[in-house]
């Protein structure tokens, strides 16, 4: 499948093929010979994989009403390797990973240690019998998505010409896997730095594909609604209304898009992407939001990475980059795409730890005010 960026001038050729136990990849490539099709990439997985044995399944907490996902496999999944040994490098000789190409533009190909799967075996309607525990398959998607084949980089470091071809990724999985029956959000994410918990180091993220609508969204959607009651408005736009009118938050105003931290930030370091237009996924965007997503997107991780640097902490600043999506199904209508950043670095050498009272009753404690987290990164170019 070929894909035209037009504002960018790219091309991006899509090329789906399965890996030796049978799960899905598919490159996306944005550079010769293999754009044109003068060549492809039906490259053989020669490893020796037996087929996947997970089983992840889920089960509602009676006390909240959330679903909970158990998946003992992943205790098992690679950490922290050496570069020598990453799996997410392409493929060479005497080195065979997940990639069985010796190079890449980007890649997307199922988790081999997923939380949630295409399809399960069936499991008892309700733990130890008991209707006040209901539990089920953890039914989903959990796919990897890889920006780059260079180990020792950044998604700040790549070019908007690259970066427009993970959006295009993101763009093509969304509208995949929003069509299957049983999800009802699509959440692609990047976890950046061993702060956060990340297992592997090579730049990656990973696209998650929910049989519920999570509690953040479930709340979101709630208070859409009450405010769509109370006042006929879209919440969204009346919130990025009044953070243009204040200034004080906003980091950056552009034609299709706004940077801002938001009034409640929760993070030391928070900044949220907003769409001037309402739309409810990446699946929806349009050619001129897409090219200018492509260099406003680096552009602000490239100044958060100097968030810390007048306190001799140049970086790389640990973070979560999540793009939240409209649910599929009730609310929809409520929701508009938008991406939450934010770093658990508080300041040089010191972290934002989730502690009794964030953890325990989720009343959340920031240690700075939003308006000094905007002023910050307004002056960092």
């Amino acid at each position: 499948m070929l894909t035209r960026v037009t504002e960018l001038r790219t091309l991006i050729r899509t090329t789906r093929t399965r890996l030796a136990d049978g799960r899905a990849l598919a490159y996306y490539d944005d550079r010769e010979p293999y754009v044109s099709g003068m060549a492809t990439r039906a490259l053989h997985d020669s490893r020796d994989l037996p087929a996947g044995q997970a089983q992840p399944t889920m089960r509602r907490d009676v006390l909240t009403g959330e679903w909970v996902i158990f998946a003992p496999h992943r205790m098992d999944r690679t950490h922290l390797p050496t570069a020598a040994q990453c799996p997410l490098c392409p493929s060479r000789p005497g080195a065979l990973t997940e990639i069985p190409a010796d190079d890449y533009d980007v890649v997307v190909f199922d988790n081999q240690y997923p939380s949630m799967i295409a399809t399960a075996g069936p499991v008892p309607a309700w733990l130890d019998g008991d209707p006040l525990w209901p539990q089920c398959p953890a039914v989903g998607r959990c796919e990897v998505i890889c920006f780059t084949s260079a180990h020792n980089t950044s998604f700040a470091e790549l070019t908007p010409h690259r970066v427009a071809t993970v959006i295009e990724a993101w763009v093509d999985r969304t509208r995949a896997l929003s069509a299957m029956t049983q999800v009802r959000q699509v959440f692609c994410f990047e976890n950046r730095g061993a702060e956060i918990g990340v297992t592997l180091h090579h730049p990656h993220g990973q696209i998650y594909a929910y049989p519920f609508v999570p509690p953040r969204t479930e709340r979101l959607v709630a208070q859409a609604a009450a405010h769509r009651d109370r006042t006929g408005r879209d919440l969204f736009a009346d919130m990025l209304t009044a953070e243009l009118r204040a200034g004080l938050r906003v980091v950056y105003q552009g034609t299709s898009w706004t940077a801002y931290v938001p009034a409640a930030a929760r993070w030391p370091v928070e900044l949220h992407l907003l769409p001037h237009r309402a739309v409810p996924d990446l699946a929806s965007l349009d050619s001129a939001e897409r090219s200018e997503l492509a260099t406003l997107y680096p552009a602000m991780l490239q100044r958060l990475d100097k968030f810390f640097a007048d306190q001799g902490d140049p970086g790389p600043v640990p973070y979560v980059a999540g793009w939240h999506q409209a649910p599929i199904g009730p609310g929809r209508d409520l929701v508009r795409l938008h991406l939450q950043l934010f770093s658990v670095r508080r300041a040089a050498g010191k972290l934002k730890y989730l502690a009794g009272s964030e953890s325990g009753v989720g009343v959340w404690l920031n240690d700075t005010t939003p308006e000094r987290i905007a002023r910050r990164l307004r002056s960092l170019t």
